[in-house]
């Protein structure tokens, strides 16, 4: 990609990626339960989900897979049902990721990572979005090979950015909370918003 293009597309997509979405929601809510640390293995599996897409974006199968929308359906089905149940142990200061005042919460790695990929997959906004905002930046007189690299380098550095600040949020709201001895705020706050996701998933 040339340079010009770069100072173009790296504001472009990190102000896509920095707005609100399902994707910094978890991170805001992980953040708040257990820690920017641990968080970072939703992370992981967030930009393998977010890049993948973006590289099927770009190479067109996207445009396959959205003809075929019951992929999606049973992917969004399955992984807000998941997202619905752990929001509502949250909520009700029960499971793995509900703060208990002097207690670490237990999740696995896998498990937070499959979070992460399923969220960033499970959109057909997104990959709708990436079909119509990528191919522009892209010179298809030039080598593909490299600009595809070098713009999934930057959704990543973009998306690794904005998650991290998401889940520094959260991790500083879960300091407040709990200075004034707020568990059951945090976790009903945690749980609303990870029942959010869950929705968002399903009907948006």
């Amino acid at each position: 990609m040339e340079w010009a293009v770069i100072a173009v597309f790296v504001p472009t997509f990190f102000l896509v990626s920095v707005s609100p979405g399902m994707c910094m929601t978890l991170a805001l809510t992980l953040g708040m339960a257990i820690g920017v640390r641990r968080t970072m293995w939703m992370m992981a599996g967030e930009l393998l989900g977010v890049v993948s897409v973006a590289a099927l974006a770009v190479l067109g199968v996207a445009q396959l897979l959205l003809r075929w929308p019951l992929a999606f359906t049973a992917i969004k089905i399955v992984g807000g049902a998941y997202l619905l149940y752990v929001g509502i142990q949250c909520w009700l200061s029960r499971g793995k990721l509900a703060f208990q005042q002097g207690e670490e919460q237990s999740v696995s790695p896998g498990s937070l990572f499959m979070q992460g990929l399923v969220t960033a997959c499970s959109n057909p906004k997104a990959w709708a979005f990436n079909i119509s905002i990528l191919p522009p930046f892209l010179n298809f007189e030039q080598d593909i090979a490299w600009q595809l690299f070098t713009m999934l380098g930057i959704i990543a550095l973009c998306e690794f950015v904005s998650m991290t600040i998401y889940a520094s949020g959260g991790r500083s709201l879960r300091y407040l909370l709990e200075r004034d001895n707020g568990a059951q705020y945090l976790n009903r706050i945690s749980g609303s918003l990870m029942i959010a996701v869950a929705l968002w998933m399903w009907f948006f």
